[in-house]
């Protein structure tokens, strides 16, 4: 290569060289705090009198405070998943904390099996960022997955203090044990708080990335449970009165280390000139820990909204959410507009101007946050998993599997164990205090329909019928009557299920004819009972042979093939399956008259004999109604 081609080539690098590093010296640092566990009413700004988060509420003064921000589930990996990829967790199949509770005897419920990490298919944020000449940082809790799939597979430059686990070691120094340490942790002071540490390496990442567009993920691990905080702040809090609602001292005292941490970043930002060219995002990963779970709980009170952590009401998933982007961003301004988690990665990336080139459920903010509007239909929740957190006494909801949406200011919440359900309008009233769904089932099926097509579409993973369980025994009620209904049966079969969609509330999908289902009740008024059944067919499958048998006693053997015949002592009715067009359109049939001459436990099964069509039926309910001589 001559003297003059060489020369054109090196200016040639040069030049492409020089508009690069301008490009991403333009890029704006993308810095992202998010806590564990932390409540929607948790900060000062957002209503908290007990609470000192002096820096936090000079962040919102900064920025906007977003009213109506929720987390993509009630627990933790979920959300960091929703964060770092866009995606919903019920699209990644990682819908609970990792590696989620095990099922027990007392479950109805069987969990789906779910992701254990976060898939490296999947592009992160911080690959998404890298790749566009970002350095990247994570500090702090992971919780996605163990070796293999930590922080620096998922693009990031750094790991300080994330791996597998959801708790930290500990909150004080030393951050080990004897099988392990926490990563860029191994040399600690017995005096340090691991807030305040992991703050420290955040500023030194700040510090050597001054020089070029930065990405830091700095998720703490407060404030999670054990809760531990620094002596002379819960001295300090013990000092103080109680607030009407929060009154947790250590608590208190997480909070403001905290508070303080966000003070430190953004005082650094501040010395180094960065500020004016930083983004800062602020958010918790689900609501407060509002029960009792582990020493010192529960943590706080998310009132004025319902329930906490591990709850579909709001105050398992609504979430402070406080944006500064100085120069376009007026602070102290108020967004009522609902968003959540998944935004985040299409919002980030508009903010570089890196392209988005994959789809995503998230929706980019940067219109709104420029005064402007975004287009979206609903927000979804699905969450087939039982909580950790103490459910309701002698309530069937709350904490367990169920799924939600809002539209507009209707909010539905579905629970999977027995089909209830809850309506809300939340613009009467956030504490969700009024249930509407019995005075309004064509609204109740309206959402209920929206948020099943939404889980069809995602592919969303199902808890299926725990075969421990032992099922509840049905009692006769007052006029002698029996209602067996579908969300009480015991199922038995790979593919029969209880659906507790209210366009169906019916047990479906019984597609195999070695499935069946059962149920035990009790009759404390003995005679003779009309049977009746609930179903529905969709058209061209009707004709299925069904047998129903009624024994004394209880529980079925759960090996009983629905082929063997019936035992001593048990009563037999066969009836023939109606087409009745749709699946979901139930007819109610009398199929025949049994007698009980004893009180006590008796069982009830409904065994297929034959399938002509697809499926054969779908059952709402059997019905046992007393002969009146």
């Amino acid at each position: 290569m001559n003297l003059a081609r060489r020369t054109v080539l090196l200016s040639v690098i040069l030049l492409f060289g020089h508009i690069w590093g301008a490009a991403a010296q333009n890029k704006p640092n993308v810095v992202v705090i998010l806590i564990d566990d932390l409540g929607w009413a948790d900060p000062g700004c957002y209503g908290s009198t007990f609470h000192r988060t002096p820096n936090l509420d000079r962040l919102s003064r900064d920025g906007v405070r977003f009213t109506d921000a929720y987390a993509a589930a009630p627990v933790c990996s979920p959300t960091r998943a929703a964060i770092l990829t866009g995606k919903h967790p019920a699209r990644l199949h990682l819908t609970d904390w990792l590696p989620g509770r095990q099922d027990r005897a007392d479950q109805k419920l069987a969990r789906p099996k779910i992701r254990q990490e976060l898939p490296l298919e999947e592009t992160t944020l911080a690959e998404a960022l890298k790749t566009a000449g970002y350095a990247t940082a994570h500090i702090g809790k992971w919780h996605l997955g163990g070796e293999g799939f930590g922080p620096e597979k998922q693009g990031f430059d750094l790991n300080i203090g994330g791996d597998h686990a959801g708790t930290p070691l500990s909150y004080f120094g030393p951050f080990h044990n004897q099988q392990r340490a926490m990563p860029g942790l191994e040399q600690s002071d017995s005096s340090e708080y691991l807030t305040d540490r992991l703050t420290s390496e955040a500023e030194r990442f700040i510090e050597q990335s001054k020089d070029r567009p930065f990405f830091l993920y700095l998720a703490h691990y407060a404030v999670h449970i054990p809760l531990k905080a620094k002596d002379e702040l819960i001295a300090r809090y013990r000092s103080l009165k109680p607030g009407e609602h929060q009154t947790n001292v250590i608590y208190a005292a997480m909070i403001e280390s905290v508070d303080e941490s966000v003070g430190r970043i953004v005082r650094k930002l501040e010395d180094l000139r960065l500020a004016e060219n930083t983004v800062i995002f602020f958010t918790s990963d689900n609501g407060g820990l509002s029960v009792r779970e582990g020493a010192n709980t529960p943590a706080t009170s998310n009132h004025p909204l319902r329930a906490g952590k591990g709850y579909l009401h709001e105050g398992g998933i609504r979430v402070p959410l406080i944006v500064k982007w100085p120069g376009v961003v007026r602070g102290g301004s108020v967004l009522h507009v609902p968003v959540i988690s998944m935004d985040f990665f299409p919002t980030i990336l508009a903010m570089a101007g890196i392209p988005l080139d994959q789809p995503v459920d998230g929706v980019d903010l940067v219109p709104l946050l420029k005064n402007g509007e975004i287009k979206r239909d609903a927000l979804y929740w699905h969450y087939p998993h039982y909580a950790n957190q103490v459910r309701s006494p002698g309530a069937p909801t709350g904490g367990g599997p169920g799924a939600a949406i809002r539209v507009g200011d209707w909010k539905l919440i579905q629970h999977f164990e027995h089909g209830a359900h809850e309506l809300y309008n939340l613009r009467d009233g956030i504490g969700e205090e009024t249930n509407l769904a019995e005075g309004m089932p064509e609204k109740v099926l309206e959402l209920g329909k929206r948020l099943h097509e939404w889980q069809n579409s995602v592919k969303a993973q199902w808890p299926t019928y725990n075969s421990e369980f032992k099922p509840p025994t049905v009692a006769q009620t007052s006029d002698g009557t029996i209602l067996l209904h579908s969300g009480d049966a015991a199922i038995h079969g790979q593919q029969v299920r209880y659906e507790p969609q209210p366009h169906k509330n019916t047990v479906g999908y019984w597609t195999r004819v070695d499935d069946w289902v059962g149920w035990d009740f009790e009759v404390t008024r003995p005679g003779t009972f009309v049977v009746e059944v609930l179903q529905g067919c969709g058209k061209g499958s009707g004709g299925s042979e069904v047998e129903l048998n009624i024994a004394p006693g209880s529980s079925i053997p759960k090996t009983q093939s629905s082929r063997e015949a019936p035992g001593p002592n048990v009563q037999t009715l066969e009836f023939t399956v109606q087409d009745t067009g749709h699946f979901q359109n139930f007819v109610a049939r009398e199929i025949g008259r049994i007698h009980v001459s004893r009180p006590g436990r008796y069982t009830l099964s409904v065994k297929p004999k034959t399938k002509p069509g697809v499926a054969v039926m779908d059952l709402r309910q059997v019905v046992l109604k007393p002969v009146t001589r």
